[in-house]
């Protein structure tokens, strides 16, 4: 998706799933702008939860074409405290939790602190499966991606 030269608003809707913790998941995004949407999931054989809850967000800026305004919605509160409270603490520690232990994920939380630096984003959580139409369409995504990976 691409923005116009004014600031875009972009509404991201994401979620991750997997079957058994670790297992096979998948990741979904739904991108909203001027009343046009865009969707976007995939799978991994063998992943945990929180990975493609951190992934779906991570494609999904990846999609952008340029800086934009976002409101990015999640029902991982693991992905919005993340990188609105912890982030910071993890950097400042050497990417380690406050148990000195090294922080999971590291790789996807560097990308993802990565491309966040390129946007303006007001990260909102949302009750999971609480009958929101995006994030429940989100939610469809990522077992779409799921699904993908059987043969």
């Amino acid at each position: 998706m691409s923005a116009s030269a004014s600031a875009a608003r972009v509404r991201i809707y994401t979620d991750g799933a997997c079957k058994g913790n670790p297992g096979p998941g998948g990741w979904g995004a739904l991108l909203q702008l001027d009343g046009r949407e865009k969707e976007l999931c995939g799978g991994e054989p063998d992943t945990t939860n929180n990975r493609m809850e951190l992934t779906a967000v991570i494609r999904a800026l990846e999609a952008l074409k340029r800086s934009c305004e976002i409101d990015l919605y999640t029902d991982s509160q693991y992905v919005q405290k993340g990188i609105s409270e912890w982030i910071a603490a993890w950097k400042r520690r050497g990417w380690k939790t406050t148990g000195k232990k090294p922080v999971k994920n590291v790789d996807l939380w560097l990308e993802l602190d990565r491309l966040a630096g390129a946007h303006r984003i007001r990260w909102h959580w949302v009750r999971g499966h609480a009958g929101h139409a995006e994030n429940e369409r989100a939610d469809q995504l990522a077992n779409k991606g799921i699904e993908s990976l059987r043969p």
